[in-house]
């Protein structure tokens, strides 16, 4: 009797344990995919593509899209629950809105409780949801609560735009996207590319791999005189916001179908990295001349020591003393390209700091931006000498012991710029082949020669003695 008793208890036992599932199973739509089931109280994507979540036992699916909410139901074994019983309410935050929004979910009759809202004006953002579910099979009236934390996407419009905005211009033309009107999408290779009209269409697909970057190509040569009227209408490089012909005969790119004029070879290389910038710049409003902004390299005023010779104002000649700092800093930090490259290097002065430059074009980039160029050197581990430092440097003292009037002896402040004029510039002799070197004073500068008689010759002809080491690569130190 008591085996018998323990029978029935443990029958109704199992009875009571297995009828909610089998309920389940009964109520389930068949159209509903089922889903793997994943480690309990982990955070999956569902078979909607939405977020999964374990609770109460049951697997919750939370689908946030532009067209509104929606909420699947499965059980522990990932079989699809009906939820017509069901409902619920969603409580909506927006990021960066403190304010909370409040939407009815109901079943849709398609098997899942649905919230329809539009959220195209937030797509992209992030939305904070706590969900309050109440009627769904298992749980009763007893109500389940689940926070969630999702992105709305993107609708297939707005991910368009953001392509056509990212590329800018056709890489067939030139021409910006939409100025032809609706951009046409490419397929190449799996990557959307966009013409600006159905003609170039076909260029595309005739070359996929010429355009598959989405750029146009960039064909560089040098200008011809039958540029000289394009170069006249452009007035100055897009890069470098110097006068064309400034750094020598222009560099002609022909970017797609559209010709840009550039002061140097160094512009190329930004050229090429964003060719949409420059040729808007060009064949855009922004062509148009900046009268105002021309010489404002020169407008802005030197509150540190100067030392050299200027090329034009607030750009230096470099001295033989700042050898060292030059082959430290190597590179100009606006082109990126070797000091030496063009012409330079030349120096100019920025928070009281030096910095070398390729090219004269790079002053004014620095003159506006100072502490942006002074972090680019920092960031690569070079520190820029003061300007102060230079002064001193590369000057020397104007000498208290005289051989004769206006001659005096060399001291050892003279001596590196005596090695780096090796010859008088006179007799064309070694300083020391006459008992020399001395220093005499020629406008402000201090000249080596290489006897007392040499003296005369540079008093009476200063300029030309200096234009003579100049010619030589020699920039003679200041007197202090």
């Amino acid at each position: 009797m008591r085996i018998q008793a323990i029978q029935r208890m443990l029958s109704m036992w199992m009875l009571t344990a297995f009828l909610p599932l089998a309920l389940h199973a009964q109520t389930t739509p068949s159209a509903l995919p089922t889903v793997a089931v994943e480690l309990p109280g982990k955070s999956t994507s569902g078979p909607h593509g939405g977020s999964l979540k374990s609770q109460s036992g049951l697997l919750l699916e939370t689908l946030v899209s532009t067209s509104g909410i929606k909420m699947y139901v499965y059980d522990h074994s990932g079989e699809p629950i009906a939820v017509e019983g069901g409902r619920g309410a969603a409580s909506l935050r927006i990021e960066g809105d403190a304010k909370r929004y409040r939407y009815d979910l109901l079943p849709d009759g398609k098997g899942a409780l649905t919230a329809p809202v539009n959220f195209e004006r937030i797509a992209g953002r992030q939305v904070e949801l706590h969900l309050h579910l109440v009627g769904l099979p298992g749980i009763g009236n007893r109500p389940l609560t689940l926070s969630e934390v999702a992105s709305v996407p993107a609708s297939q419009d707005q991910v368009m735009a953001a392509s056509v905005a990212r590329q800018k211009i056709c890489p067939v033309s030139g021409k910006p996207l939409g100025s032809m009107g609706q951009p046409v999408a490419v397929d190449v290779d799996g990557k959307t590319v966009f013409a600006c009209c159905s003609g170039c269409v076909d260029a595309i697909q005739a070359n996929p791999h010429k355009y598959a970057a989405g750029r146009p190509p960039v064909l560089v040569s040098t200008a011809t005189a039958e540029d000289q009227a394009l170069i006249a209408q452009q007035i100055k490089c897009p890069v470098m916001d110097e006068p064309l012909g400034s750094m020598g005969t222009p560099v002609k790119a022909i970017v797609g179908e559209k010709p840009v004029f550039l002061c140097c070879k160094g512009c190329i290389k930004k050229l090429e990295a964003e060719p949409a910038k420059y040729v808007s710049m060009v064949h855009g409003d922004a062509n148009k001349a900046d009268v105002a902004s021309q010489g404002s390299a020169s407008a802005n005023p030197q509150s540190v020591p100067t030392a050299g010779d200027l090329v034009r104002p607030g750009v230096f000649k470099v001295t033989p003393a700042e050898k060292p700092f030059i082959a430290a800093q190597k590179t100009c930090p606006v082109m990126d390209e070797p000091l030496d490259s063009m012409g330079g290097p030349y120096r100019v002065h920025a928070d009281g700091k030096a910095i070398y430059i390729c090219c004269p074009g790079c002053a004014k980039k620095i003159a506006d931006e100072p502490g942006k160029y002074l972090e680019i050197l920092a960031q690569q581990g070079i520190q820029a000498p003061s300007v102060a430092d230079l002064v001193q440097e590369s000057t020397v003292p104007a000498g208290s012991e005289q051989v004769r009037p206006g001659i005096f002896k060399v001291v050892d402040a003279d001596a590196r710029f005596v090695e780096a004029q090796q010859k008088c510039p006179v007799m064309d002799e070694p300083l020391n082949a006459m008992g020399g070197p001395f220093k005499v004073h020629a406008q402000g500068k201090a000249i080596y020669i290489c006897c007392p008689g040499c003296a005369k010759r540079i008093s009476a002809k200063p300029e030309f003695y200096l234009s003579k080491l100049a010619d030589q690569g020699i920039d003679p130190p200041l007197i202090r």
